[in-house]
């Protein structure tokens, strides 16, 4: 009896039958070239072909016809390890993907030892470019070994200005959270900020600047009495909550400046034997998945981007990413729950 032949994997001969165009069609559209010379039904046959057929491109075949690995680098400092890992590491890899790219993923936890040698190693694998994150906004030192290839700061901004950055909008960010408790009747808004001003940390001096924009647009001032600048903790957010909610002229509202400081509020609030919403309105920022929607009531808080921020990220890779010192700064949406309403009546 003869031996079956074993099933062969499908060919790029395969995907050019099956969506009735010319093997060179299907070449250029699996490699994102050729422009506009396609129509979106061109392409969106040959995708449709490559899934029901379970098509996979020759990446060996590609590095050595390229000059390149098939894959964008990823180093972060502590950004695999923190809160926000899993949604910007998905934004850059989901990006990456749609261009037939893998994301080479490194985590450093900030030592620049390890750092140096996770860099050499993506430059021998010769990626197509390398996305460098931070784990929160901050202006940084990038290593000069990313001259060499395409590359983009994430989540933070290249301290000498030369590579393109892609970070949050703190200020609207700031603006927004403030605004929507002015909106909501509170004319007495305190802020718990995340560090001191002195300390030019972008989140900290932006939201601040952005909570001082929406009182000046409804004709308020900044009432320093109702201003706190703690270092973004659960402690400190107890702690400033507590003394301005004890104030003999407290705040009817609070604009933390990251979740973990309005957890430390909510805290402070139960304490005291007050009510959120009905005593005090909370809203806070950074929409953490492990804190936000499980306090009680749910935080009212904006999100950072990681998604779309991790996107754009390979978006300028792929582009090149020219280093001129350009920032894209992305909205933060405001996410409503259940922590802001209007304030008491006053006896």
């Amino acid at each position: 009896m003869a031996q079956s032949k074993p099933h062969s994997k499908p060919t790029m001969h395969d995907v050019a039958a099956a969506a009735g165009v010319s093997q060179a069609t299907v070449s250029l559209v699996l490699n994102s070239a050729g422009g506009s010379r396609f129509s979106d039904e061109t392409r969106r046959k040959v995708k449709e072909a490559v899934n029901q057929l379970g098509y996979r491109t020759n990446a060996h075949a590609k590095m050595l016809r390229d000059g390149l690995a098939g894959m964008v680098g990823f180093l972060g400092d502590s950004v695999a390890t923190s809160p926000f890992a899993g949604a910007i590491i998905e934004g850059a890899q989901e990006r990456a993907w749609e261009d037939g790219l893998l994301l080479l993923t490194m985590n450093t936890g900030g030592d620049k030892d390890l750092e140096a040698a996770s860099l050499d190693a993506m430059l021998s694998y010769n990626v197509a470019g390398v996305v460098y994150g931070s784990m929160y906004h901050r202006r940084l030192e990038v290593p000069k070994a990313l001259a060499g290839v395409p590359s983009v700061v994430l989540n933070s901004q290249d301290g000498a200005g030369r590579l393109p950055s892609v970070a949050p909008d703190e200020v609207n960010g700031g603006y927004s959270a403030t605004r929507h408790l002015l909106d909501a009747g509170h004319t007495r808004v305190g802020m718990i900020n995340i560090e001191l001003l002195e300390s030019g940390l972008p989140a900290a001096v932006g939201r601040y600047e952005g909570y001082k924009a929406a009182l000046s647009e409804a004709g308020l001032d900044v009432d320093p009495a109702l201003v706190r600048f703690g270092r973004g903790g659960e402690d400190d957010g107890y702690k400033y909550a507590m003394e301005l909610m004890t104030a003999p002229n407290q705040p009817t509202a609070i604009f933390c400046a990251n979740d973990r400081t309005a957890w430390g509020a909510y805290q402070a609030v139960a304490d005291l034997r007050l009510s959120i919403p009905d005593d005090v309105s909370i809203v806070g920022f950074d929409n953490q998945a492990i804190v936000a929607p499980h306090l009680r009531p749910g935080l009212t808080t904006l999100e950072l981007p990681f998604v779309a921020m991790g996107r754009r990220a390979v978006d300028l890779i792929l582009q090149g990413a020219e280093p001129d010192g350009r920032v894209e700064l992305m909205e933060c949406p405001l996410i409503e729950r259940k922590s802001v309403t209007h304030p008491k009546e006053m006896p």
